[in-house]
């Protein structure tokens, strides 16, 4: 019975410069979006990042 290439998962390695690519990446995005939350002149942005703070114990004041 042959083996099918279907069922077997493509697997790709990755090189540590697109691991840290991605690592970058991400912490970039992730910046900008807690910037944007916590200087936000939409109330709604700002009030609901600042409720999350508290709820996380994290202090913000």
């Amino acid at each position: 019975m042959p083996i099918s290439t279907a069922s077997q998962p493509l697997v790709t390695p990755t090189t540590l410069s697109q691991r840290l690519a991605v690592a970058i990446g991400a912490s970039l995005l992730g910046l900008c979006l807690v910037y944007f939350a916590g200087f936000s002149h939409i109330e709604a942005v700002h009030n609901a990042a600042h409720d999350t703070r508290h709820s996380a114990a994290f202090p913000c004041h």
